[in-house]
């Protein structure tokens, strides 16, 4: 059967566990069905990084360049103009990932929210959408989009794992929805199922968050836990079970909105 075209809007391919074999993981994606994926900017290094990554193959992926809220204390006020050098880069296609995580709180809670609100102001001075991470703070990150009415509906709440009263309330603010392998997951991911139904055709898409969250389902299990891109099409099968959808129907859909939200022309 031939493999549906999907697009994976968050894979960390800077990471170095893609260093060995990074090559061979893009040729497996492509395999796969794999048709572009935006990389992953999470420091200023690594955004550099993923730039670097784009031009190696610049016919299938495109970039985000931001500071993760783990690394927000190490972002001075005094490296803006770093980071707004990145996101005039061609190949940078939404800012972030930024956002707020109060679970390990690796950053202290007002240095995130410094960051993120230094971030935010640039994304909107640029023009561009917003990769957004939050976890264990969504009502703060709420509180501090809605500061930005303007830059609402080019944001995607990238690895959404919640339930239906964040979600209801990330869709009422205008928000699209990033859905991982997490989704995969029996133990933890069943709020996820019960509410992926909810969001709206035009605001999902997919991601695989590699290396992180190799979905639960692959079938043989692998030997390893790294996650990739090739994996993208397992958590596409479990969210059109989840939503009542045809695996073409929501591979379409997908595709469609990710190549409209990031303006890709891949």
């Amino acid at each position: 059967m031939q493999p549906r075209a999907v697009i994976d809007i968050g894979i960390n391919l800077a990471h170095t566990s893609y260093d060995q074999d990074r090559a061979d993981v893009i040729a497996r994606a492509q395999g796969a069905g794999v048709i572009a994926m935006i990389v992953t900017g999470s420091t200023l290094a690594d955004s550099a990084r993923a730039l670097e990554l784009c031009r190696q193959w610049p016919g299938l992926l495109r970039a985000t360049a931001g500071v993760h809220p783990h690394h927000a204390a190490g972002f001075l006020d005094s490296d803006r103009a770093v980071l707004a050098d990145l996101l005039a880069d061609p190949m940078t296609v939404a800012a972030g990932e930024c956002g707020l995580d109060y679970y390990r709180n690796y950053s202290p809670p007002a240095e995130q929210r410094r960051a993120f609100a230094l971030q935010l102001q640039l994304a909107a001075e640029r023009g561009l959408p917003i990769f957004l991470h939050q976890r264990e703070a969504h009502s703060d990150l709420m509180a501090m989009l809605r500061e930005h009415p303007q830059l609402l509906p080019r944001a995607v709440l990238h690895c959404f794992t919640g339930g239906m009263a964040e979600l209801e309330d990330c869709l009422g603010a205008g928000l699209a929805v990033g859905i991982t392998g997490w989704i995969c997951d029996e133990r933890r991911g069943q709020a996820l199922r019960d509410a992926v139904s909810r969001i709206p055709d035009d605001r999902l898409m997919l991601e695989t968050d590699g290396p992180y969250l190799l979905p639960r389902t692959i079938q043989p299990k692998p030997a390893h836990r790294r996650n990739e891109p090739m994996y993208l099409p397992v958590i596409l099968e479990t969210v059109a079970a989840c939503r009542g959808q045809s695996i073409d129907q929501l591979a379409e859909i997908t595709t469609a909105n990710a190549r409209r939200f990031f303006g890709l022309k891949l």
